[in-house]
């Protein structure tokens, strides 16, 4: 086996390791009990709360929070619910399973078009989805793309929404116009690396984990020209009204834990890298191992995390939500402002 074929299989077996993590890590791993209240180091009862979010960097705000305790610090008793799909996160809040999420907002969209009572409250991360090629590809663009293999989330899903009405398109290019391979972020990176997909489109931490471990490069990212609130905190209309004050503690958690990962990365990557690898170090396509941390904190300073929603990313929104009505994603138009509710944010600027 050649060294290049060796890396390859070891990058194969580092990112199956790491979608085995997105499936059980931590999801079964919040252990701060189950009772309706518990009781704080100052003596006060914390009202429990269950938080969904995905295994993706863009919820690391979600994770930090939790693995900084800082949910307890401000009044909450968090269970963890690790979710594998937006989709699937927001159908257990709509069943009353889920207090409250971070997940992409095309959700609340998709769900207030069907007339769930749902609502974002808070803002979580701008968009990060890269282009990403082997080292040595002749594509060097977005429109060299056309009659290659691209590899990205399914249809419907946020990635997929951008990258027709908005990569593609500002390429010259559809969906038609590439061969479309639609699987999760890690099969995406496995596919480049064997040399099954020409291109791949993903997010983080899968960007960071493939240009350190993978002979790839980047050819594009998104928010560079394009950025546009993708995840943000969703709850529901229910838990407003009868929970406001525990949804107001989650976002004073997520605010704290945005400012860590924006201050000091480096301590942030260490408390949430076991989401995401399993390992101290990786394998460098260059030679040699790079840490682990080193690797999870570039990926969170590739990111913006943001806790407030601007009037700027709210029409960013709506754009998003037009599109999603000319893809067909939506059967009826949807006005964003009417979905969000930004009590919170507005008591912050005070």
């Amino acid at each position: 086996m050649t060294k290049s074929a060796r890396r390859i299989k070891g990058l194969m077996i580092g990112l199956l390791l790491i979608a085995m993590l997105a499936v059980t890590a931590c999801g079964s791993d919040a252990k701060q009990g189950n009772s309706s209240e518990s009781a704080g180091g100052n003596g006060e009862a914390k009202k429990d709360f269950v938080v969904g979010y995905l295994n993706v960097m863009d919820d690391a705000q979600a994770m930090l929070a939790y693995e900084a305790k800082l949910y307890e610090k401000h009044g909450l008793n968090v269970k963890m619910q690790q979710f594998k799909s937006g989709t699937d996160l927001i159908k257990a809040m709509v069943g009353k399973q889920v207090d409250a999420g971070v997940l992409g907002f095309t959700n609340a969209v998709s769900w207030a078009s069907k007339g769930a009572g749902v609502k974002v409250v808070g803002g979580a991360q701008l968009g990060f989805h890269s282009v990403l090629v082997k080292d040595d590809s002749s594509i060097v663009s977005v429109a060299d793309l056309k009659g290659k293999k691209l590899a990205s989330q399914g249809q419907g899903s946020t990635a997929d929404i951008v990258l027709n009405g908005v990569v593609l398109k500002e390429a010259g290019l559809t969906s038609k116009d590439v061969q479309m391979v639609y699987v999760d972020p890690g099969q995406a990176i496995q596919s480049l690396a064997s040399g099954a997909v020409d291109a791949a489109f993903v997010f983080e931490p899968y960007d960071s984990i493939a240009t350190h471990t993978l002979a790839a490069k980047q050819i594009y990212e998104i928010g560079k020209v394009w950025p546009f609130p993708c995840m943000v905190v969703i709850t529901t209309d229910e838990n407003l009204e009868n929970n406001r004050e525990a949804v107001n503690q989650l976002l004073d958690a997520q605010k704290e834990a945005i400012e860590m990962l924006q201050q000091d990365p480096k301590k942030s990557a260490g408390l949430i890298m076991k989401h995401f690898v399993d390992s101290d170090t990786m394998e460098s396509h260059h030679g040699g191992t790079v840490e682990s941390v080193d690797v999870i904190k570039q990926a969170i300073e590739t990111q913006v995390f943001n806790w407030d929603i601007t009037s700027d990313q709210i029409t960013r929104m709506q754009e998003i939500s037009d599109m999603m009505k000319e893809q067909g994603v939506l059967e009826k138009e949807v006005k964003v402002a009417d979905i969000i509710d930004l009590s919170w944010q507005d008591q912050q600027k005070k």
